[in-house]
């Protein structure tokens, strides 16, 4: 049997992608999650201000996901993440149980 950790993982997304773009990196990332674990709740947070400039922008799309996987899986979800355009920040955490 193999062991499986709960994690939650926040994106902020460049709102200059517009809902339209917004909408398939959400579908992108939600997808890669069910992939290689389960979903176990999403909010959609919507558009905030951030509390300081990244890449010249004021304000984000942010996108919160729990969700289980194998202790393998948050490293290369991380890495999809830095290497996908419209990603400003991106947070994943190992939840206690």
């Amino acid at each position: 049997m193999s062991v499986k950790n709960s994690y939650e993982t926040v994106a902020i997304f460049n709102t200059k992608l517009g809902e339209e773009g917004i909408a398939a990196l959400v579908e992108k990332f939600k997808t890669l999650i069910e992939a290689n674990g389960t979903i176990d709740s999403v909010e959609d947070w919507g558009k905030r201000r951030l509390a300081y400039e990244i890449e010249d922008e004021t304000e984000g799309y942010y996108y919160l996901v729990n969700f289980t996987c194998e202790p393998s899986f948050p490293a290369e979800l991380d890495r999809v993440y830095k290497i996908t355009d419209g990603v400003l920040r991106s947070l994943i955490v190992k939840k206690g149980e």
